[in-house]
């Protein structure tokens, strides 16, 4: 008896919890454009869903192909050394581990007995065949803007691929957070369960680039902080906000901290090939996003996301609106001279790519200098690539070994506080604990 007046305690509050941060801190992801919008079918300009006019005609598993890799399926639901799309991605959290699930066509293990509105239900509205509910690591509060068609046309892809008899890995989430039916108040407050709407007042490609940030790419669920429930806060909308241990910095129109600043051209450069030069280079999780998801897209789409991303309005930052020049060619002068041990291993590890200046003459890739990450006072991404590297695949890209394995916590401390202090305007003050709680925050 006491364990079921628990749960309905718990239950109770989070209904509760969800009717307020709703009313209060929800509005939708475009509410911020104004406008009238329309349906789809009234809608007279180009159709802002679906693949780019060069795939129009293309047949609905090629079409599919095209729309998962800008959803970014295939990071989430492959771990590493498994098969692609056979689930098993572990995503740590303070109550426990989620894992991602097979979604190849076994119809055992994994989605091969769904039908198409079995589907729609998992990819919309977050509930299994079974009537298992999703937790939100799935962003299905985002993919329920996806179309029926481009869902659908995702789905025939993924049955196109070879099956993968691999059986979904149990979660081992804390009670209460392990009880799923939960979320049937949490999606009652936070999923719309609506179809994308164009806006009437916006261009054609604003609304192309809506679709594929707020359908297919998901960047709120990286970008946008999370209210009280854990669900988006848009009234911050793409303010910046730590995923899976790693930063995802402001890419609203503020000029200082957000992208307000950057040119058309360093927009596409950063989003098509993952490198602006001057700006920096994407890594962790977005350098996946680049990889998998937006060096794949047709370059129409990549210029049409970055309209969007314009009209973003801006979002002040509390932090450090400058950004440091390079530093002195001598290691004797310049920022954290004092920290000994971090100057040590920077000399061990970091300056034969980066250069004690931080503008590298091996790559622009390994550029430093000018870069958010090193001027970021957390340097919470700082200390993820140290620890991790950078794996990337996109042509030209350049990737760095991974120190974790190398360098104790304390360490990898000291060389991230001494970047910030060296190449950054404001030098960081990160602890060894720290660190290791970073180390068990990624997704693995």
């Amino acid at each position: 008896m006491r364990r079921i007046a628990i749960i309905v305690i718990a239950a109770i509050v989070i209904v509760a919890v969800g009717a307020v941060a709703w009313l209060i801190f929800n509005p939708g992801p475009l509410a911020f454009a104004g406008g009238s919008t329309a349906a789809l079918a009234d809608y007279h300009e180009a159709d802002p869903t679906g693949v780019p006019a060069e795939l129009a005609k293309a047949d609905i598993v090629r079409r599919g192909e095209y729309l998962a890799k800008a959803a970014d399926c295939l990071v989430c639901h492959t771990a590493p050394g498994g098969a692609d799309y056979a689930g098993g991605l572990a995503f740590p959290l303070p109550f426990g581990t989620l894992y991602s699930t097979n979604i190849t066509a076994d119809k055992d293990t994994g989605i091969g007995n769904y039908t198409d509105q079995e589907f729609l239900n998992a990819v919309q509205r977050g509930i299994l065949k079974d009537g298992t509910r999703l937790y939100p690591a799935m962003p299905y509060t985002s993919y329920t803007f996806m179309s029926d068609n481009d869902a659908l046309a995702i789905k025939a892809y993924l049955f196109s691929l070879p099956i993968a008899r691999v059986q979904n890995r149990r979660d081992t989430l804390q009670f209460p957070f392990n009880q799923r039916w939960t979320m049937i108040f949490w999606s009652w407050a936070f999923n719309p369960d609506m179809r994308f709407a164009p806006n009437i007042a916006k261009s054609a490609e604003w609304n192309r680039g809506a679709y594929i940030a707020e359908a297919l790419a998901h960047c709120g669920e990286c970008h946008t902080p999370r209210n009280l429930a854990f669900a988006l806060d848009n009234r911050r909308k793409f303010a910046g906000a730590v995923a899976a241990g790693w930063r995802a910095y402001d890419i609203t129109s503020d000029r200082d901290m957000g992208i307000g600043s950057w040119s058309d051209e360093e927009l596409f450069a950063y989003l098509a090939k993952g490198h602006a030069m001057g700006r920096g280079t994407a890594s962790g999780p977005m350098g996946e996003a680049v990889d998998h998801s937006f060096s794949q897209m047709e370059p129409a789409d990549i210029r049409a996301l970055v309209t969007y991303l314009r009209s973003i309005p801006a979002v002040a930052s509390s932090e450090p609106a400058t950004i440091a020049p390079p530093a002195p060619v001598s290691p004797k002068e310049g920022g954290a001279v004092a920290n000994s041990l971090g100057l040590k291993v920077f000399e061990q590890a970091c300056a034969s790519c980066h250069s004690w200046t931080g503008v590298s003459a091996l790559s622009p890739f390994a550029t430093i200098s000018g870069t958010r990450t090193v001027n970021d006072p957390n340097a919470t991404n700082v200390a993820q690539i140290v620890i991790s590297g950078t794996r990337r695949s996109t042509p030209g890209a350049m990737s760095m070994p991974a120190f974790g394995s190398t360098y104790s916590d304390a360490e990898i401390a000291a060389v991230a506080n001494y970047v910030t202090g060296r190449f950054g305007s404001t030098a960081s003050k990160l602890t060894a604990k720290e660190v290791n709680d970073l180390r068990g925050q990624t997704a693995r």
